[in-house]
């Protein structure tokens, strides 16, 4: 991991990695009196607009996952919130306040701390490193070496205070850039894809030890992920982003289960998405057709009209047994196994039922079954299982 030579910086250098590493940033969620604001937000860089949020705020003790793909404008808005990258236009407040561009990001830069997928270290000890902001902040020296052990025992490095940070492992390096961004007890912790680097034995570990360390500090954060599962265990409310906007913001599960539109519901893992045509509609059930099948979810629509919607592969149910109606799936399809895709503890089977179907089956499942490219299987659905996308 390189680290950089502190002997080559002059103070200016000092002072902006700094801000980088243990001072600067916040975070995001709702509620009457928000702890993070923003209004009206529009970041660009080179001259070509990458954010545009109208509204968006973060409660005090809240976590927020946000997430998105490559370039849809997560990063920047974090810098932005941390004082890195000026807005365009728009309004952050803070408490209430809004930010004063003209000297008074300082003062909000100290209450705030961001952690980067690089860890950003000096050139010193483990110890030096956490104790870092304490230090810029003239705290005295007895409550600096208080807080250095409480936040290097909280991320289990205490045992590295004497190494050089020249010598740390990629998920040691993090550990000690987490501690030194917590031992400052910031009011809000912005998280830059912190663990996109790492391992998985390594990144799990990690996200265990911060969501003990949000949850027991609570630290109001905001953490940008790729990772479905990380996002989850961490966030009290997930946001999606798309070509520098928020589209949809909302408790995990419900983002999850109920994405707004085909875009959400592909990157939160919904492969299948389709388009039916209504033939009878009624009291909330719809019976549509789909390929050359009918399938009866509950929803919206009228006789005639074409509605999108969507369900989880883990919500498809695959069996070499035929049901013989002997379920309470109101859809039930045979179908033939066109392809089978490995995908860690479960795997994706692809289906041909008249329409293309994905499911989830464990590997204990995909054994028992007995399932190959090419055999006969019944899928099962259940109407409440489908989500139809909001119209409009």
């Amino acid at each position: 991991m390189p680290v950089k030579n502190r002997n080559h910086w002059d103070s200016d250098d000092f002072d902006l990695l700094w801000h980088y590493a243990a001072t600067g940033v916040a975070a995001m969620s709702s509620g009457p009196t928000p702890l993070l604001e923003v209004r009206d937000l529009i970041v660009a860089r080179g001259g070509v607009e990458v954010v545009r949020v109208p509204s968006f705020s973060l409660d005090e003790h809240e976590t927020m996952a946000l997430i998105g793909p490559n370039g849809s404008g997560k990063s920047s808005l974090l810098l932005s919130l941390a004082c890195l990258l000026r807005p365009s236009s728009g309004q952050i407040n803070f408490r209430g306040e809004p930010l004063n561009y003209d000297g008074g990001e300082t003062a909000f830069r100290r209450k705030i701390a961001m952690v980067f997928q690089e860890p950003l270290l000096f050139d010193t000890t483990v110890y030096e490193n956490v104790a870092a902001g304490l230090k810029i902040r003239k705290v005295s020296g007895h409550e600096v070496r208080k807080q250095v052990d409480v936040c290097m025992e909280r991320f289990r490095i205490t045992h590295l205070a004497d190494r050089s940070a020249r010598k740390l492992s990629g998920g040691e390096a993090q550990r000690t850039s987490l501690a030194r961004a917590f031992a400052t007890a910031p009011e809000v912790i912005l998280l830059d894809e912190p663990f996109v680097a790492l391992d998985p034995p390594t990144r799990q570990a990690l996200t265990e030890d911060l969501e003990h360390v949000l949850r027991e500090s609570g630290t109001a954060a905001i953490i940008t992920t790729h990772d479905q599962a990380e996002a989850l265990r961490l966030a009290d409310r997930m946001a999606v982003m798309q070509n520098g906007t928020i589209i949809q913001s909302g408790a995990p599960s419900n983002v999850m289960s109920e994405p707004v539109n085909e875009f959400v519901a592909t990157f939160v893992g919904m492969e299948n998405v389709f388009s039916g045509t209504v033939r009878e509609a009624d009291n909330g059930l719809l019976s549509l057709t789909i390929g050359t099948q009918l399938m009866e979810i509950l929803g919206e629509g009228s006789p005639g009209e074409c509605v999108t919607f969507c369900i989880h592969p883990e919500h498809v149910v695959v069996t070499s047994n035929d049901p013989d109606r002997q379920t309470s799936a109101r859809n039930v399809y045979s179908g033939t196994v066109v392809k089978i895709v490995p995908f860690g503890l479960y795997n994706k089977v692809y289906l041909d039922c008249g329409f293309m179907l994905v499911a989830a089956v464990t590997n204990q499942s995909l054994s028992e079954l007995h399932l190959k490219a090419g055999g006969t299987v019944f899928a099962l659905m259940k109407a409440t299982s489908v989500h139809q996308f909001r119209k409009g």
